[in-house]
């Protein structure tokens, strides 16, 4: 199975920034259509497609999301957000999107934090 060859800390950080832009905002062209957090942005391997050309499987978004959910229609609307386990799928039911929003941001800080935590000390285990 391929799998996406971009880097995930590159693709964390470009979605923070989407999002940090206003990036799902409403379309001036179609106002009516709601976005769909990753899935309406780069970060999402099937993003441009009328069909999906790529199984999610394939997307590094999948690692974060739990065993079980893997076979969800979108798992990547799946992935614990916070302490309390929180999901996309969960918050968009509340239909508050600036909390929505605001939960993933949080969520993509947290990860690319982390990335740049482990990539730093094993850059620096590789020089001794």
């Amino acid at each position: 199975m391929a799998k996406d060859d971009r880097d995930i800390l590159e693709l964390l950080k470009q979605e923070l920034s989407f999002i940090e832009k206003g990036g799902y905002g409403r379309s001036v062209r179609a106002p009516w259509l709601p976005k769909s957090l990753f899935q309406d942005s780069l970060t999402c391997l099937n993003y441009g497609y009328p069909y999906r050309a790529h199984p999610c499987a394939e997307c590094h978004l999948i690692e974060f999301v739990g065993p079980d959910d893997r076979s969800q229609t979108v798992p990547c609307h799946f992935i614990p957000l916070n302490e309390a386990g929180k999901t996309i799928e969960e918050l968009e039911m509340d239909g508050d999107e600036a909390r929505t929003e605001n939960a993933v941001k949080s969520w993509l800080e947290g990860k690319i934090s982390q990335l740049e935590a482990e990539r730093s000390k094993t850059f620096w285990q590789n020089v001794d």
